[in-house]
């Protein structure tokens, strides 16, 4: 199968590709030999066809074996063009040691000598990798998210990067005192992958701080959220949009200077419990309910997904129907990465589903697959969230999350 599919694709990037040829020569390079235009297309039609490979993939495993064959094939990664346009699944992470329920509230930091986790795979339910953090770490820190294939930790004026596949450590600089980060709902997330020029480290709390990675100090900025604190940071279509505690979206903009910016959107519905998803030129946002089943009757939960139309004056939450070919990565603590997949049935999972990690000790349940549009027992989905919109999301340990290593954005 694996050759039928580089043999189909080499003749249709090669058939293209002689069509383009001499115009480009003749109008880009019209001082340059005939030898120098057959390089640049070898390495054009070389980067084309490994990318239509990298598209091929049906697990983090086949991934694995891509970028082990040679450099340049590991270096094709980093020209692929999103994380969200992969069809294989992202891994679950979960934690080793004594299961502790996540709260809200003011909390201590956690060890971290003891901080591990396990990975498995949904597309190779057969394989796993454990890891932990650096035996060299700090003592104890809080956990505040995890991004672009990175632990964020956090205590006082220290702060951690930890790579979840590999287990190494990037220290960042030291952060301003009296910063509270930590209590309460702290979040950090990384604004693209480490190894990109334009990565910015953010942590917020009531405040914002922004570490540009590869300086040596952090800036602090002031948010206008009327004392509202920041639950959900995404990154879409090259910007920054943050979800407050009312659930009203900002957009965030670093240059010229930082400035946050209310996005107005037309008020026909207010969430109650959500998930910001970003999925390939769309931003979604997962709503869950609770149906009242009446007196001695069991009560049921359902999602809806809408889809930001930005073409109107007014930005209108739409409601989808179906998710097509698509299915949604969630996890229970919003501080982590949300993710969507397409066409999932590749590596035997289930188009119009929404994958839920699980806040659960049994190994055998660590996510839960629900369908689009079909009713879920209220028990099954409380199993697997910890905190309403009426407590502030901080559950300050590591708990069950969906994950793409660093790898997959092209570092290391």
């Amino acid at each position: 199968m694996t050759i039928q599919y580089f043999s189909r694709e080499v003749t249709t990037v090669e058939r293209t590709s002689k069509n383009a040829c001499p115009a480009s020569a003749s109008t880009s390079l019209p001082l340059s030999g005939p030898h120098v235009c057959a390089d640049l297309l070898d390495s054009l039609l070389q980067e084309i066809l490994l990318h239509e490979i990298i598209a091929l993939f049906d697990s983090f495993h086949d991934f694995l074996a891509f970028i082990g064959t040679c450099c340049s094939w590991r270096a094709a990664v980093s020209t692929f063009p999103s994380v969200h346009t992969f069809s294989f699944p992202p891994l679950h992470l979960k934690p080793d040691g004594p299961y502790v329920h996540p709260h809200s509230g003011p909390i201590k930091p956690i060890p971290l000598s003891n901080c591990k986790w396990q990975f498995s795979d949904p597309s190779k339910k057969n394989l796993s990798l454990a890891c932990s953090v650096p035996k060299n770490s700090p003592n104890k820190m809080h956990y505040l998210g995890c991004s672009y294939g990175y632990l964020i930790f956090s205590h006082k004026v220290h702060c951690l990067l930890v790579d979840v596949y590999t287990g190494s450590k990037v220290m960042p600089p030291k952060l301003p005192p009296n910063n509270d980060l930590g209590y309460f709902c702290g979040i950090g997330i990384l604004t693209a992958p480490l190894i990109s020029p334009n990565s910015r480290l953010l942590f917020s709390r009531d405040s914002m701080f922004e570490w540009h990675v590869g300086t040596n100090s952090w800036s602090e900025h002031t948010l206008t959220l009327d004392y509202e604190l920041i639950y959900q940071i995404v990154s879409f279509k090259g910007d920054i949009f943050v979800i407050d505690a009312l659930l009203r979206l900002h957009a965030i903009h670093f240059r010229p200077q930082f400035h946050m910016q209310k996005i107005a959107i037309k008020k026909e519905f207010v969430p109650m419990y959500s998930w910001l998803v970003v999925c390939g030129d769309m931003l979604l946002m997962i709503d869950q309910r609770f149906s009242s089943g009446g007196l001695g009757g069991s009560s049921n939960a359902f999602f809806r997904v809408f889809r930001l139309n930005f073409s109107v004056e007014a930005a209108k939450w739409v409601k989808l129907e179906k998710l097509e070919n698509y299915a949604l990565f969630v996890s229970p603590d919003r501080r982590n990465p949300t993710f969507c997949c397409m066409s999932p049935e590749r590596w035997g999972g289930k188009s119009n589903c929404i994958y839920f990690a699980r806040l659960s000790e049994d190994p055998d349940e660590t996510w839960t697959a629900v369908e689009f549009g079909q009713p879920v027992p209220n028990n099954a989905v409380r199993s697997m969230l910890f905190y309403d919109i009426s407590s502030p999301p901080d559950c300050g340990v590591l708990c069950s999350l969906w994950v793409f290593p660093s790898l997959v954005y092209g570092s290391g």
